[in-house]
């Protein structure tokens, strides 16, 4: 399964709840770039410039994707079109949360250089009018977070995982496999 949304959506918090249900690791494509490069992301995106950090995000996701768990990405990560491309083979859910409470939640937080501005609320609205049809088209499941503790999230999402894996025992029965 792998999660996108906005920054301050809980796609990390949703995650390591979900991996723990599932009793599967949970990686944070954040996290790898950290490791890989030994500093905190955002000095990663800093130093290196959106451009180049959307490749090296592509690659970390590329190599995430083959080790199976949950994998929740950075929220930048579908404006690459190589990894929407990756996701096309894959169980993604669309953690989704309004603009209101995406500020809300992401004030406070230096950590997240792509929200800097003058006006925070401004390029938080505009940065979510550009990625959601992106999050929309990379995955087949969407849930609201607004309102919603993280563990009705994570029942949501587990509730989704299983008619799925239901539908996939249907077509088996019919002779068939769907995809």
């Amino acid at each position: 399964m792998v999660l996108v949304g906005m920054p301050g959506s809980g796609k990390t918090t949703i995650g390591r709840r979900l991996a723990t249900a599932l009793n599967v690791a949970c990686v944070d494509s954040d996290v790898l770039i950290e490791r890989r490069f030994s500093s905190p992301c955002s000095e990663v995106f800093s130093s290196l410039g959106e451009e180049k950090f959307r490749e090296v995000e592509a690659e970390v996701i590329a190599e995430a994707l083959t080790m199976g768990g949950v994998l929740s990405l950075g929220g930048g990560a579908v404006l690459t079109e190589r990894t929407r491309e990756l996701l096309l083979d894959h169980d993604v859910a669309w953690i989704d949360v309004s603009v209101e409470e995406g500020v809300r939640r992401t004030a406070n937080d230096t950590s997240r250089p792509v929200l800097a501005a003058d006006d925070p609320e401004a390029r938080y609205r505009m940065l979510h009018e550009q990625r959601r049809p992106l999050y929309s088209s990379v995955s087949g499941y969407r849930v609201r977070t607004d309102g919603k503790r993280p563990q009705a999230i994570v029942a949501d999402i587990l509730a989704h995982l299983d008619a799925v894996k239901d539908s996939q025992k249907d077509s088996v029965k019919d002779g068939h496999v769907d995809r």
